[in-house]
């Protein structure tokens, strides 16, 4: 971080801080009859509750915020101001009490930081934006250098800049390159004049797009860059197969690309789902165990034969297993290879089977695959493997959804692109969303997804 985002920091904080104090002195104002500046014994007594409330406040930003949060205006706020209004009634509980301080008892002391995390959420996106247009000193100075940076990508990369505190002063590059001058972005000269361009440019900071740069000469440009003492970032190549959601990383002394990035990569994040899929699923199958059995009886009377069906499925990194359903036919397809899908008004599906499907109550065995980890509450729905080998020749990205497990529900059955999957708009729908859900996983999205599953107008399956 140059000095300029760290200025830029500095006032993002004090804006914080200031603003914690201002709620917190106006809402004792109208609290406590007694207020006063005044008075010493007041102030005795309101300076712990300062003191407190500032220390919380900085403990949460030293251990608790991202970068993003101060300086991107697409970051996730309500998440973190969320996450950090739970973590500040939680400190400053355990200040109170651990110091006993008994002032706290005349006053809520929880209802201010509502106020106050409530402001900072509403405020923070356009304290940036105003900074910028009164305080644009604030705001780091930066050189691009690169001549192999399309028109969509200069934009993007502006935009981008813009948002994490910095501005785009010039571009070194080719002198006939006339995209940069439909963006205003001032030609300064070519790659060879950089020193020239540092000497006579107030610049804090150099992008390098390297990927038609040889080797020598981005060493040449990072040494003139350090003679100036001006930092330098480098933009590598994009790699060859371009994911909505990719982080770069080093292996030795190798850069390395991580593509397809899931929040589901991380292994808190990985135990956390586990261990709400074992939750719920066990708190459902004791729930609605008398509903299994009667379920089980209807299936019985109504049409002789087992009470389940188990096909086999497709499921994470390819594994095939056994899935549990309730048998909704009187005659069943293989459930190993098994070719023949449902069609509309299908002979083979008995009375209580046009019941449970209509429901989706034909599903509810399949809490005992979450049960043993072969399947999660929230996922892509699995397949058979000839529809599996159907979507692969059709659908590009289709096993990018293997690197979850399958789900009882999912993000595209929400979004209506359940049932049959005979037009490519069916199956690239169902997979559009199905990666989209693994690229933005989230633990609110699962119980966002299992409400408007419950209670959505979602349906489309007719059979």
């Amino acid at each position: 971080m140059n000095s300029k985002n760290r200025y830029l920091l500095i006032n993002l904080l004090a804006f914080e801080f200031v603003l914690l104090n201002s709620v917190l002195i106006i809402y004792l104002f109208f609290r406590l009859p007694e207020f006063s500046f005044i008075d010493p014994a007041f102030l005795k007594k309101m300076i712990p509750l300062i003191i407190i409330y500032n220390l919380s406040w900085l403990f949460i930003i030293l251990y608790n915020r991202e970068k993003e949060f101060y300086f991107d205006p697409d970051y996730n706020y309500l998440r973190s101001i969320l996450t950090s209004l739970f973590f500040f009634v939680g400190i400053v509980a355990t200040l109170v009490i651990l110091f006993k301080i008994r002032y706290f008892a005349r006053s809520t002391f929880i209802f201010p930081i509502f106020i106050f995390s409530y402001l900072n959420l509403i405020s923070h996106k356009y304290l940036l934006k105003y900074l910028k247009k009164r305080s644009s000193n604030l705001f780091s100075n930066t050189l691009l250098i690169g001549s192999d940076l399309e028109f969509s990508e200069l934009i993007g990369l502006t935009k981008g800049m813009a948002r994490f505190g910095y501005i785009l002063s010039g571009y070194l590059g080719d002198q006939d390159e006339q995209s940069k001058n439909v963006l205003n972005l001032k030609i300064l000269g070519n790659i060879n004049e950089l020193s020239k361009v540092l000497a006579n440019n107030s610049i804090d900071e150099v992008f390098i797009s390297v990927s038609q740069l040889e080797k020598r000469k981005i060493t040449e440009l990072i040494k003139i860059a350090d003679s100036f003492g001006v930092r330098v970032k480098l933009i590598p190549e994009y790699p060859l197969l371009m994911a909505s959601k990719f982080n770069a990383g080093t292996i030795g002394d190798f850069a390395v690309y991580k593509l397809r990035q899931s929040p589901l990569d991380n292994f808190n994040t990985t135990i956390l789902k586990r261990l709400f899929d074992f939750c719920f699923a066990l708190m459902i199958i004791i729930v609605c165990s008398p509903l299994y059995l009667l379920i089980g009886i209807f299936i019985y009377l109504d049409s002789r034969g087992p009470i389940t069906y188990t096909p086999y499925r497709k499921g994470e990194a390819g594994k095939t297993f056994k899935c549990y359903k309730f048998r909704t036919m009187s005659v069943c397809d293989n459930p190993v290879n098994g070719t023949k899908s449902t069609i509309v008004n299908d002979p083979r599906i008995t009375r209580v089977g046009k019941f449970l499907r209509k429901s989706d109550l034909d599903e509810l065995p399949q809490f005992f695959n979450v049960l043993k980890g072969e399947m999660s509450v929230i996922g892509p729905r699995p397949h058979r493997a000839n529809l599996q080998k159907d979507f692969r020749r059709s659908v590009n990205d289709y096993m990018v959804r293997s690197y979850i497990k399958p789900g009882i529900t999912g993000w595209a059955q929400v979004n209506g692109w359940r049932g049959p999957t005979v037009t490519n708009e069916q199956k690239n729908e169902r997979i559009k969303h199905d990666l989209w859900y693994i690229e933005n996983w989230s633990f609110w999205l699962d119980i966002k997804i299992i409400f408007r599953t419950i209670f959505g107008r979602h349906r489309k399956k007719a059979f």
